[in-house]
């Protein structure tokens, strides 16, 4: 940079020559510091945009100054705009809470809606309050699987979780049920009522029953419904005592409720989150069949139970009389018995000194069965000695597990009936087919006695080779059927699926001010396109441009006031209308055209003011 001199002591050609060396801005620069009016060390100010933004924002708070200055000079017109400023802003801030609220309420559907794709958050009435709790109260028994809550349930069913909401919601009335009832007769007279699951409900209780109940050890009392044990390991115990004591459970599995069962599953180490839907599904009420306008519909009667007939009962049954089991086993070893249990059949037996000791025995476990939520039914309650027939399950116990001979006679009686005449009208059993009823019975007949129940199922096998129907191979066998329940597969075959539901609707009041927004952006627009004013992109005029009464001056109000004041007061336009009418009728004829032109003259000059 050149040294700085002053312009006072240079030509106007050394003042041009010192310009041409540098340039006008640089030497206006070295004047502004030299002056005072710029620090020295900065560099030239930005661009002229920066300036132009800050002219135009000085442009608008003259104008608004200018609007309030006018707006104060009239007390009413300050009043309007003060109300219509103040309504503004209450629109705007009711405008802004109603989005506000609006957008909380879309927020919390979104977030229920994504809940509800990962979490079971009601199943029903009386049974949900412990949906939200994940923490076990128990460890985790060893050899079952980890799982977190109803969507890890579901996943390792190879079900959707709206799938197993579907099947594990409890309703008091319901249009659809998940069970087939129907009765068998009982042995001692009656009907037992059977409930059987339907295929999707089969499905997942085969799941429960392969992969969590089927891992739980049983007593070694317990003989029904376990592996490798039976009617013929449960007889084995009491063979060839002296007395022999059977005993049955009342409404053995009426007994056990939903509650029991929710405990049970709590009791192996899963939270409540998953042992509530493991329950309902091996759960069902009883219910009355009723309908209304031709639609059926199903009511609830009382609570929910374990339904005899479905694959996961006779599991949950030995799982949950494991302390009755452990105690009976006790009493039984203090007064010399042998205990059993196969389902609701107890059964003790002894030899010796223990035979003084029925009475002592009978009333202990009355006092344990009541402890542990069961009842002894009274009727059916027997002792056997050893001088008459000892049965156990079916089987007579007197000297060796045997099948009963009359039993064993009527059998091979059908077996000859239908060798020489056919099937037709034949019976055996409480089943309706006979060669099937006779193939089963071969089969059982074998188990106890090998050597003497070959012969008879061989002659039943080949009735069945002769009559039975060539089964069907559309249908997957229950075995198969049960292996791909329990590998979480869907099973062959066409399969209803929950529809998905969809996410939630936009709120209403968002989609109404989306709208009032669209359509103030194209008004706005359409004004802006209409409109004669200057362009966009012309910077506003400058601040010396800005006229006193124009489109950012005091405003009409104010012209008009000004106008006001320099009009001649009204004396002076009364003394111009008499004089002009005195010259009209003094003057003639020529009078009358000399006032108009007077009147003329004088009203020219004031409007042209």
């Amino acid at each position: 940079m050149t040294d700085t001199v002053s312009p006072g002591k240079l030509s106007r050609q050394e003042l041009y020559d010192r310009i041409r060396q540098s340039s006008k801005d640089e030497v206006i620069l070295e004047e502004m510091i030299r002056l005072g009016f710029w620090p020295e060390g900065e560099g030239a100010p930005a661009p002229a945009a920066e300036a132009i933004r800050n002219r135009a924002e000085a442009i608008r708070e003259l104008a608004e100054l200018q609007r309030q200055n006018a707006a104060l000079g009239d007390p009413v017109r300050a009043l309007k705009e003060m109300h219509k400023r103040r309504k503004a802003e209450a629109m705007a801030r009711r405008q802004e809470t109603r989005r506000r609220h609006a957008e909380a309420r879309q927020t919390r559907a979104f977030a229920w809606y994504e809940r509800r794709k990962r979490d079971v958050l009601y199943l029903g009435e009386d049974v949900s309050q412990g949906l939200h709790s994940r923490t076990a109260v128990v460890p985790l028994r060893d050899g079952l699987p980890p799982l977190a809550d109803a969507k890890a349930l579901a996943d390792a069913m190879g079900i959707a979780l709206a799938e197993l909401r579907f099947l594990a919601f409890n309703r008091k009335v319901a249009s659809v049920n998940h069970y087939q009832r129907f009765t068998i007769p009982k042995k001692s007279g009656g009907e037992r009522l059977i409930s059987a699951p339907m295929p999707r409900l089969k499905r997942a209780q085969y799941w429960v029953l392969d992969n969590i109940l089927g891992h739980v050890p049983l007593h070694e009392a317990a003989h029904g419904f376990a592996p490798e044990r039976s009617t013929l390991t449960n007889a084995r115990n009491h063979v060839g005592r002296d007395v022999v004591i059977n005993l049955d459970l009342k409404d053995f599995f009426p007994t056990l409720t939903y509650v029991r069962v929710k405990g049970l599953f709590e009791a192996l180490g899963y939270a409540e989150a998953v042992a509530i839907p493991l329950a309902l599904l091996c759960t069902e009420p009883m219910v009355d069949e009723v309908t209304l306008d031709g639609e059926r519909h199903y009511i609830a009667d009382g609570p929910r139970l374990l339904p005899q007939g479905a694959p996961t009962s006779p599991a949950i049954t030995n799982l949950i009389c494991r302390k009755l089991d452990r105690r009976l086993a006790g009493l039984a070893r203090t007064l010399g018995f042998v205990y059993s249990r196969y389902a609701d059949d107890m059964t003790f037996s002894g030899s010796g000194e223990a035979v003084k000791k029925i009475g002592t025995l009978l009333k202990a476990v009355n006092g344990i069965v009541e402890a542990e939520g069961f009842t002894v039914h009274p009727d059916k309650t027997r002792v056997m000695r050893r001088s008459a027939r000892q049965e156990v399950t079916g089987l007579t116990v007197n000297e060796a597990v045997a099948v009963p001979r009359d039993l064993m006679r009527r059998y091979r009686a059908v077996l000859q009936q239908v060798e020489r005449h056919g099937p037709a009208g034949k019976h055996f059993g409480p089943g309706k087919d006979v060669i099937r009823s006779l193939l089963g019975f071969g089969h059982f007949a074998v188990m106890v006695d090998p050597e003497s129940g070959a012969p008879l199922l061989q002659r039943a096998q080949q009735l069945a080779a002769r009559y039975a129907p060539t089964p069907s191979v559309l249908r997957p066998t229950r075995a198969a059927f049960r292996k791909a329940a329990a590998a979480g597969q869907t099973p062959p075959g066409r399969q209803w699926t929950p529809a998905v539901r969809p996410p939630p609707a936009p709120d209403p009041v968002l989609v109404a001010l989306a709208r009032q927004e669209e359509k103030k952006q194209a008004a706005q627009a359409h004004a802006a396109a209409a409109s004669p004013s200057r362009p966009p992109n012309v910077p506003p005029p400058s601040l010396g441009s800005i006229p006193v009464n124009g489109p950012w001056g005091p405003g009409t109000a104010d012209a008009a006031r000004a106008a006001k004041k320099k009009r001649p007061p009204w004396y002076v336009t009364t003394l111009v209308i008499l004089l002009a009418l005195l010259l009209a009728v003094a003057i003639a004829p020529a009078g009358p055209a000399i006032a108009g032109g007077l009147l003329y003259f004088y009203f020219s000059r004031w409007w042209k003011r």
